[in-house]
């Protein structure tokens, strides 16, 4: 077991690489209304952190509600830790209902797969967190209040955020650690947001790094749980979230499991998610994403209609960690070349460009990375972009515009295709919503009104839950 006696730093880094961890375990967390300050702390063996979320304070009581997604959220926000050893136990001494344990199972195998794919770590994919059984709460419907709509600077949830303004359903804009990007977003859009800080302990990036495991985490699940535990403190409704359904596809197969950079933004996660909020915690229908029918591509074109959010809109994970305000996007990303692709089709050549800063469709030098969001070379990137299928698409598009069939990148793209792929577009169900959600009736009309079916129609076939 490793000893957490006081060392110096170089002493700690050392011992903890050495170290073979065989537990993940959850210390009791805290919280003061006063402040809005919960302590989650963690221990792998005998090394402890602690992390902290900030919460907006109230003006009333603290819902009970709030304590026990607060609890789901300190479970599934260890994934931060777990990653330093990838430890063979998970215990925790809270009890889980039937869905909160599927919901755990989960993020610490699927949502950890890229992450165990990338540090040849298999046992990762089969474990299973214990703990005391609960029994199943009997949930209440929250999806006649106030939504809370998440912000993440990018064309998906603006579209969300204006479908419910335009719905007559009051959002209320909300971020985790929100940057430059997603406040110049709350100020385009004139409403008042509410906001969360996030904290994870120092310690954990020493040891990152110094060279210990690391790798890519369920942020998504960590942020969605902190909205939930948000709106449930000040009384608001369901968490609206903007995850398409793309985002359940999977970049990759390894040892017989499916690798999906995008799990915690999936369907599958969702369904985790919510059934764990109704079991725990009491809450019905508190978390659903609005766009899980549509594709990135639909998404795209929904988008073109949004003109104020144009100097603002910001997609590039790599651009939220640059210093300069005005570098919205870095322009050599697979999102980044996913994104102008598929909002190419949909306005002026001249208004995207003045997006991006850039014309990436004119620049060669981008065609191998282009290749890869079209399947010829390698696979889906491990980035938040869309189906190949999708891009395929775009790129159709793209050959029959006056704008953009001359760009070197949309003919050299057009010609390395081979014949079967324009088949494959021109008969493409990309602008068709469909595919499962869980979008409950009160808002499923905006659904419809977004894509253009008249209100009572089904939208094709798309199922209502």
């Amino acid at each position: 077991m490793f000893s957490s006696h006081p060392v110096d730093g170089v002493g700690l880094v050392l011992r903890v690489l050495e170290t073979q961890f065989r537990r993940l375990s959850f210390p009791a967390l805290t919280f003061d209304p006063a402040t809005g300050v919960a302590r989650l702390p963690y221990a792998l063996d005998g090394l402890e952190f602690t992390e902290t979320v900030t919460f907006p304070v109230p003006a009333g009581e603290v819902p009970a509600a709030f304590g026990r997604v607060l609890e789901l959220l300190h479970l599934v926000a260890g994934v931060s830790y777990f990653k330093v050893g990838a430890p063979p136990e998970i215990t925790t001494t809270t009890p889980l209902s039937p869905a909160a344990a599927a919901l755990l199972d989960g993020v610490y195998t699927k949502g950890m797969a890229e992450y165990a794919y990338r540090n040849d770590l298999p046992h990762v994919l089969s474990l299973s967190v214990t703990g005391p059984a609960a029994p199943p709460a009997i949930p209440v419907s929250v999806a006649g209040r106030r939504p809370l709509s998440p912000v993440g600077g990018g064309k998906d949830s603006i579209v969300t955020l204006e479908a419910l303004r335009a719905g007559g359903l009051d959002p209320v804009p909300f971020a985790v650690n929100p940057n430059w990007v997603i406040q110049s977003v709350f100020a385009a859009s004139g409403l008042t947001p509410l906001v969360a800080h996030r904290k994870i302990d120092p310690k954990l990036f020493d040891l990152n790094a110094a060279g210990a495991l690391n790798g890519h985490i369920p942020v998504t699940a960590i942020n969605s749980l902190i909205a939930v535990a948000t709106a449930a403190l000040h009384g608001l409704g369901p968490v609206v979230m903007s995850n398409e359904r793309s985002a359940s596809d999977p970049n990759l197969v390894w040892d017989g499991h499916e690798i999906n950079h995008q799990w915690s933004k999936g369907v599958e996660a969702e369904g985790l998610l919510r059934a764990a909020l109704a079991e725990q915690a009491g809450l019905a229908d508190a978390y659903f994403s609005l766009l899980r029918p549509l594709s990135e591509l639909h998404i795209a074109r929904l988008f073109a209609a949004h003109t104020h959010y144009d100097e603002v809109v910001t997609s590039c994970n790599a651009a939220f960690k640059l210093r300069d305000a005005s570098a919205r996007w870095c322009g050599h990303c697979p999102k980044c070349r996913f994104v102008f692709l598929a909002m190419a089709p949909f306005m002026p050549r001249a208004r995207l460009v003045a997006i991006f800063g850039a014309d990436l469709l004119a620049d060669e030098t981008q065609i191998p990375g282009y290749k890869e969001l079209l399947g010829l070379d390698g696979h889906k990137p491990f980035e938040c972009v869309g189906e190949v299928e999708e891009s395929v698409v775009a790129l159709s598009l793209l050959r029959e515009s006056p704008e953009w069939s001359g760009a070197r990148v949309v003919t050299d793209l057009a010609a390395a295709l081979p014949a079967e792929a324009w088949t494959t577009a021109a008969t493409s169900n990309v602008f068709t919503p469909g595919g499962t959600h869980y979008v409950p009736p009160p808002f499923s009309a905006l659904i419809r009104e977004l894509v253009g079916v008249a209100d009572g129609a089904p939208l094709h076939e798309l199922p209502d839950q």
